[in-house]
């Protein structure tokens, strides 16, 4: 016992030194005051956490509500889909496809984000492309938007969806297909009915693990999108290293820590409620 606790040590400090405090401190700057040319005052203000549900600020809330939404959505139906296709493959085929799916992660994300800016960018593949067919198109609107940063969005955290299930649907009883199949189920309902009730837990991980980094998520949008797509990460660093003004920015980083936590504990809830 006394060697189980000697070993936590390590681990409490780790806790402690990068994420317990830095959290505190962010806290306490969240109350504090923006002095001249971004000082930091020492002065209790409860106008930061004002600002934060203003119009504008709420509103790029909002926007990055829908896209974590919209991308946890698609990373479920991709990743149920992709994920029974895996495991209802050859055996020996199926490290491959994982060992596919993973191998483009193995490069470094921000070196992905701007292989996909040079492929739809000026004098790039796609728009080399279009103008051969002669097809008409904005170089500018296409280089950077909103549906690129969702692109960006759904193919980096669909590995997140996909592995949670891919363990899941090794446990899963096939025999229920096969009897859902004699009873004249088409696929589709074979999915609904049979399949996904089956993998709620795995859908539930795999969708918090996906909407909780992409809610705060600014370098994808940053890089696909540009000035056009502003999302509550983007907001949240342009306030330390733009605008410096730490006290808003850390309000605005706190409001969103407490919406995660608000989450979590949600999910934690359901999960005792179905008694696991």
């Amino acid at each position: 016992m006394r060697l189980r606790s000697l070993l936590a040590v390590p681990t409490l400090i780790w806790f402690l030194l990068f994420i317990l405090i830095p959290l505190v401190i962010v806290m306490g700057v969240s109350f504090a005051t923006r002095g001249a040319y971004g000082s930091l005052l020492w002065q209790f203000n409860l106008d930061n956490y004002s600002q934060v549900f203003s119009t504008t600020y709420f509103g790029i809330f909002i926007e990055s509500l829908k896209m974590a939404l919209a991308t946890t959505l698609s990373c479920l139906v991709l990743g149920v889909l992709i994920t029974w296709a895996i495991a209802t493959s050859s055996p020996k085929w199926r490290s491959f496809y994982i060992l596919a799916l993973a191998l483009p992660f193995l490069t470094n994300l921000v070196i992905r984000l701007y292989a996909i800016r040079v492929f739809v960018g000026f004098d790039g593949p796609l728009q080399q492309m279009l103008s051969v067919l002669q097809i008409p198109f904005d170089p500018f609107a296409l280089s950077q938007n909103k549906v690129l940063v969702y692109y960006g969005m759904v193919t980096t955290y669909l590995p997140f969806m996909v592995l949670p299930l891919y363990g899941a649907f090794e446990k899963f009883d096939f025999s229920l297909v096969e009897a859902a199949q004699d009873l004249g189920a088409d696929s589709w309902r074979i999915l609904w009915t049979v399949i996904v009730p089956n993998l709620k837990k795995a859908l539930w991980s795999g969708a918090i693990l996906v909407f909780i980094p992409s809610l705060g998520e600014y370098v994808i949008p940053d890089l696909l999108g540009g000035a056009k797509t502003m999302l509550y990460g983007n907001l949240i660093t342009e306030q330390f290293l733009k605008a410096r003004n730490w006290p808003l920015g850390s309000a605005l980083a706190v409001t969103m820590m407490l919406v995660l936590v608000v989450l979590a504990m949600l999910s934690l809830r359901k999960e005792k409620k179905h008694g696991r």
